[in-house]
């Protein structure tokens, strides 16, 4: 599926509420976007349902994902995510979920009671595809062990300051997709010289320039979020962008490290 340039750029939808975000993802859809990314903790999953339905596209060419199971919902039990992937199908107005993924674990209880009921879920035709979100390596061990198939997808963090070179291994030894969420490291890729100079040479921005290093690298697929139409917009030109090995290697270059998103209790390994 991510191998179509129609899903290779997602959208992402975290904070997009009330009508301005149902405008938004409208805005996304009719501009190209067909993988929308939400999940249980975004309080959105209505506001992607309406915007679907208002869409003019029909519901088989969208690829819906969201998320269930974040360490800061209530206690994990096979019941609550049961119930819980049948509100979200409730809120999104949708017969099946195209992906399901286990949102942010906390240790590997939260994964061991998860995602057996994910088996259970494709077996009873709710959810299509299963994956995972934050997890590290060992994670991914764990989780070979109980889901029938393997992930389609694992999602973390990733952008020109945190390239996860050892996670997207791991991803790859196992045929699945890596979707980047901060592919822009919310905001700082304006901030960076090397960036800069490749967004110069193609007359794009910087936003446009780390979009298409996170699509040049194998499996990778981005899921920008904005609310502005014109940067809606804009960030689709990244499709089109074509990195040359020289661009690429500046970007690879960089020597800055940042994690957006770094919970005190999590070990990345």
């Amino acid at each position: 599926m991510f191998d179509e340039d129609a899903y290779r750029l997602g959208f992402g939808t975290y904070s997009l509420t009330d009508e301005d975000g149902i405008d938004a993802l409208v805005t996304a859809i009719e501009s190209g976007y067909r993988h929308l990314d939400t999940a249980r903790l975004y309080g959105n999953e209505e506001e992607v349902g309406e915007a679907i339905d208002r869409a003019d596209v029909d519901r088989d060419e969208l690829f819906v994902a969201t998320k269930i199971a974040h360490f800061e919902e209530p206690e994990k039990t096979p019941e609550y995510v049961r119930n819980g992937v049948e509100e979200s199908l409730s809120r999104l107005g949708i017969e099946t979920i195209d992906l399901l993924y286990h949102h942010w674990p906390r240790g590997q209880d939260d994964i061991e009671t998860v995602l057996p009921v994910f088996n259970d879920l494709v077996d009873a035709g709710q959810v299509e595809r299963v994956g995972v979100s934050n997890y590290t390596p060992a994670d991914l061990e764990l989780a070979d062990d109980l889901l029938e198939p393997s992930p389609y997808a694992v999602q973390a963090e990733m952008h020109p300051f945190l390239p996860q070179n050892e996670l997207r291994a791991a991803v790859r030894d196992r045929d699945a997709y890596f979707v980047a969420y901060s592919p822009i490291a919310q905001g700082e890729v304006f901030d960076t010289p090397e960036i800069s100079a490749v967004a110069d040479k193609h007359d794009v921005n910087e936003a446009v320039v780390s979009l298409a290093w996170l699509l040049s690298k194998d499996g990778v697929v981005p899921i920008p979020r904005s609310q502005t139409p014109e940067h809606i917009r804009s960030n689709r030109e990244a499709l089109e962008v074509e990195l040359d090995e020289a661009d690429i290697e500046r970007i690879d270059g960089i020597d800055r490290r940042l994690r957006c998103e770094d919970p005190d209790w999590m070990e990345w390994e």
